[in-house]
């Protein structure tokens, strides 16, 4: 018999959601979070339990005990561990789906394992939307531990036999999650920089919301990132109130410096995150001195900033 329960520590955006979408689906969750009206909240809403911490939330679990790890990568996320692997017992299972580098997966495990606790990570993509339609759920670990928790990922995911993969062993679920977004990174920089060559051709008149509505049908650059576009511009084309500032979670870094230690070449990626680190200002100094070189060579007048 499956096991139908499981514990969710984190109920950010994606944790909370997720969690939403596992009782819908008439499993058993349990929730905690580090501040604990969040989960209580939760439970309140929905009618799954909630934790009060995480002693409480392992001694809530039938073994073998499955928890989902739903944190920020990093520090967040290695404390956690820290704080509930001396809690489990043999045969346990515990899933990072934080957006984390996939080498530190890999020696987050040893630890995980030498417990004698299955460790899986799992790259989860799907955002503010995962509720509604599934997540894809990238995960690497042991068979025995992923055909454990297949229930849970069947019930993410879109559907039971779609939008989730066992990539294969640990560590290679956040490796196709990260390269995963180096290619949203890509996507996302054409379709804007296209719809600002769009805008900027302003004696054509052009309605981008309508442009965008057509493109979404038959054509080659359809897409869901396409779709989310469509539904900005038809809101808003001016986007007048929108700061420049795009900010990176760290996989399109990650991404290109794969690329490079394996030496595949991946402009695209590259050149993407890079200007994402543009329009956080990261650029404004070259772009200072280089009004300057223009100036002193050629004469060329300089803006002054107000």
């Amino acid at each position: 018999m499956s096991n139908k329960s499981i514990g969710i520590v984190g109920l950010g955006r994606m944790g909370a959601n997720m969690a939403r979408r596992l009782h819908r689906k008439d499993l058993e969750v349990t929730v905690y979070n580090r501040h604990t009206e969040k989960a209580t909240d939760l439970a309140k809403e929905t009618g799954m339990h909630a934790a009060k911490s995480l002693e409480a939330l392992v001694q809530a679990l039938p073994s073998p005990r499955v928890i989902w790890l739903m944190l920020p990568a990093g520090e967040a996320t290695q404390s956690h561990i820290d704080s509930i692997l001396p809690l489990l017992s043999r045969g346990d299972i515990l899933i990072n789906g934080a957006n984390a580098f996939y080498e530190d997966s890999v020696a987050q495990s040893q630890k995980v394992e030498a417990a004698g606790v299955h460790y899986i990570d799992a790259g989860v993509s799907g955002g503010v939307w995962g509720l509604q339609e599934g997540y894809a759920l990238m995960v690497g670990g042991s068979q025995d531990a992923i055909t454990q928790v297949t229930p849970f990922l069947e019930a993410l995911a879109p559907g039971a036999d779609r939008g989730w993969l066992h990539c294969g062993p640990v560590g290679s679920g956040h490796f196709v999650k990260m390269v995963h977004n180096g290619i949203e990174y890509g996507m996302m920089q054409a379709l804007a920089e296209g719809f600002a060559i769009l805008q900027g051709k302003s004696e054509f008149g052009l309605d981008l919301a309508k442009v965008a509505e057509m493109w979404r049908y038959g054509s080659v650059v359809r897409s869901w990132l396409l779709d989310l576009t469509a539904d900005t511009l038809a809101k808003d084309q001016v986007l007048a109130d929108i700061a420049p500032v795009v900010a990176d979670s760290g996989e399109g870094l990650w991404t290109a410096q794969t690329a490079l230690a394996l030496n595949i070449p991946a402009p695209v990626i590259t050149l993407a995150l890079q200007m994402r680190w543009a329009s956080q200002g990261r650029d404004d100094y070259a772009a200072k001195l280089l009004a300057m070189m223009r100036n002193q060579f050629g004469g060329h007048a300089v803006q002054k900033e107000d």
